[in-house]
């Protein structure tokens, strides 16, 4: 069971969402909500569609049909861009992070949006630019301690462990101080002691940070342990949704995917 923590009213609402590619339907009319504070898992079997929905979330792909309201404004069309400056972070199935550059340059970029200043600015750093990238770095700094990766801060991230790189994808996303955070499998690939210490930051990312979470996971155990609600996906359509209990004793749940995997 995920721990007792506070959920608030809907922040977002996703109303009737279907996404087709040609003559092909990713989604058919799926409907769900997220609430303040909470950790909402999506899974379902390869193909479900689960990426597709956090696609259309963040403004990477547009729904056909449907509506998105974010914290009460309604989306018809969303960007990532716009996804981003209301508060919108994401991070991918496949790790998305420059691998020259050191943790801390990576983490930076994460700051982009929050920055006044513009590029060649920033490049001369002087004056006010110069305190603002202090005031910058604090809070990357500060990301870096909580996520416990301050032995690797100047380390090229493409020399650094698989799960690490994770972590660091994590803090990058952190560093835009998201409202809502969506994961794409942020646990794939990983031993079992690299998932269990994600489980435990992303825990205390929700409880520290009060960030809401939407998380798309593979792995049962994890679901089950720290989500508050499910929504499951099977051939681009909801088939369940609600607590995990709920959601595991669920017999089309059970037919369409944890049967099946588990």
């Amino acid at each position: 069971m995920a721990p007792q923590r506070h959920i608030g009213d809907v922040m977002l609402s996703l109303e009737h969402i279907s996404l087709a590619f040609g003559g092909v339907k990713a989604l058919t009319d799926i409907g769900f909500d997220v609430r303040d504070g909470e950790i909402r898992a999506i899974i379902g079997p390869n193909g479900a569609g689960k990426s597709s929905m956090l696609n259309i979330i963040n403004g990477v792909y547009q729904p056909t049909e449907g509506r998105i309201v974010f914290e009460g404004r309604e989306y018809r069309r969303m960007d990532p861009h716009r996804a981003a400056s209301m508060g919108i972070a994401r991070t991918f199935q496949n790790i998305a992070l420059f691998k020259g550059m050191s943790v801390l340059d990576n983490i930076m970029t994460g700051r982009n949006l929050k920055m006044r200043s513009g590029l060649l600015a920033q490049a001369l750093y002087v004056g006010p630019n110069r305190r603002e990238e202090l005031v910058h770095r604090e809070k990357v700094e500060h990301i870096i301690d909580f996520l416990q990766i301050e032995s690797v801060r100047k380390t090229p991230v493409g020399r650094l462990p698989y799960g690490v790189q994770k972590r660091v994808e994590l803090a990058r996303a952190l560093a835009a101080e998201p409202r809502l955070l969506l994961l794409d499998e942020p646990m794939a690939g990983m031993n079992l002691e690299e998932k269990q210490d994600m489980c435990r930051f992303i825990l205390d990312v929700n409880d520290e940070f009060g960030t809401t979470i939407v998380l798309i996971e593979h792995d049962m155990g994890v679901v089950m342990d720290i989500s508050d609600r499910v929504v499951v996906l099977d051939y681009g359509r909801k088939i369940g949704d609600g607590p995990p209990d709920e959601v595991r004793s669920n017999q089309a749940v059970v037919d369409a995917y944890l049967g099946v995997a588990h």
